[in-house]
């Protein structure tokens, strides 16, 4: 394994060259920059849409199935789960196959199990192929970060990440109100009706336009015991690991917002739906605009290990703030000190998510669908912890989900510093 003083933080390392035979050149691929950025774009795009312009849909399939709505929940749940595992399985057959191949296969599976669940007479049917939803979905997500890693090297890659962000940062925020809209004019099986259409589509326009981008001299070869020793040598690399988890925890402190937010913001704090839905939104666009602000301006000038390293800084100290205020240290405070913190703390995402991923990509250009599944499975799984932990003191306290952010943020920055030891890359 490469060692960190392969200059990755000013993002040269010793890589594939920028031609590769049998895949698509890199000055190609930059030329047709829009189209590769909005299919790859879309791909990142969809899981969020499956799960979240599904949520309004919630009560309407709880009283259409006649199922507790604990079970209902679970049919999100199941979506989560599939796609936390689906990248460990689509990433390692994308670095033996190729990743058009994995890609079209996963995009077919997700518009048939779509279609299912469009048509569930049961709960218990929904869940079974909202799960094998999201086990397919995952290979948009995971081979996305494979076929930018193939493409780009070094600050390009960081900053095809941030631009990325910019498209799939958006999916959050529309999916909800494009899911309330559909059921102003038909029931929740619309949503999946809509989310099969967009399968097609998306499916259509990768078959077309996305060229493979992995030529089969560089695959890996051998199968599942091949794969299972790929990821453990990617593990087994101290700077790859530490920039996995750093990542992975600063995206834990993101969940527990998602899942806080909500009763923090209306049922502590007495907003109403519109103005939790418009801080909501504002904290969104101020995490592109950052992850915009570091791709167009930051990367390149600024090294990449040094831009994460303040994301993770000011993410611990926003969340620092919250936790002070929450606990009354500095009395009893107002909803606008509290969205204050929050949005800074969504804001400096930003920096630490696309950084994250580029800094572990450039490391492993031998086994990018390896390492992205690690990375995306990494996230959602120490997201999925995370998350609960912040209800478990009830509704009607902030505290659990400002010391859930404190925690993740400061083992983040751990990670970072312990594991990656940015200042020796930057003295090399």
């Amino acid at each position: 394994m490469p060692e960190s003083g392969q200059k990755t933080t000013q993002g040269h390392i010793a890589g594939p060259p920028s031609v590769v035979p049998g895949a698509v050149s890199v000055p190609a691929a930059r030329r047709a920059g829009l189209l590769v950025t909005l299919v790859l774009g879309g791909l990142t795009a969809l899981p969020p849409l499956s799960m979240d312009m599904y949520l309004p849909a919630l009560p309407d399939v709880t009283r259409s199935l006649a199922a507790p709505a604990a079970t209902v929940q679970l049919t999100l749940t199941a979506c989560l789960a599939g796609m936390a595992l689906g990248q460990l399985v689509v990433g390692p057959m994308s670095d033996k196959w190729g990743r058009r191949r994995p890609l079209l296969v996963g995009m077919v599976v997700y518009v048939l199990a779509t279609a299912v669940c469009a048509f569930a007479p049961s709960a218990e049917l929904l869940i079974a192929f909202r799960l094998l939803q999201g086990l397919a979905g995952a290979a948009g997500i995971v081979i996305a970060r494979a076929v930018v890693r193939d493409l780009y090297d070094g600050v390009e890659m960081a900053r095809f990440f941030s631009t990325l962000m910019l498209i799939s940062g958006v999916a959050p925020i529309i999916a909800p109100l494009i899911g309330g809209q559909i059921l102003r004019i038909t029931d929740w099986r619309g949503v999946f009706h809509v989310l099969a259409v967009i399968g097609v589509l998306l499916t259509l326009v990768v078959w077309r336009f996305l060229h493979e981008t992995l030529p089969p001299e560089r695959r890996q070869e051998g199968g599942v015991g091949q794969a299972l020793r790929t990821m453990r040598g990617l593990l087994a690399d101290r700077v790859f690991t530490g920039y996995m988890l750093a990542g992975g925890l600063a995206f834990a402190a993101l969940f527990a917002y998602i899942s806080a937010s909500p009763f923090v913001v209306q049922e502590i704090y007495g907003a109403s739906p519109q103005t939790f839905s418009l801080l909501f939104g504002l904290n969104s666009v101020g995490l592109v605009a950052v992850g915009q602000v570091n791709g167009k301006l930051l990367v390149g000038r600024v090294s990449l290990d040094k831009a994460l390293g303040v994301g993770l800084s000011v993410i611990l100290l926003a969340s620092t703030a919250l936790l002070l205020m929450t606990t009354g240290v500095f009395g009893e405070v107002g909803l606008v000190p509290i969205a204050a913190g929050l949005f800074v703390l969504m804001s400096a995402m930003g920096l630490a998510m696309p950084n994250t991923n580029a800094q572990a990509l450039m490391r492993t250009p031998h086994a990018a669908g390896s390492a992205s599944a690690l990375l995306g499975t990494s996230s959602f799984l120490i997201g999925a912890v995370a998350s609960p932990l912040v209800g478990i003191a009830g509704e009607r306290t902030a505290v659990p989900m400002a010391v859930v952010q404190v925690s993740c943020a400061a083992a983040a920055l751990a990670c970072f510093l312990l594991l990656c030891r940015p200042w020796r890359a930057s003295s090399s």
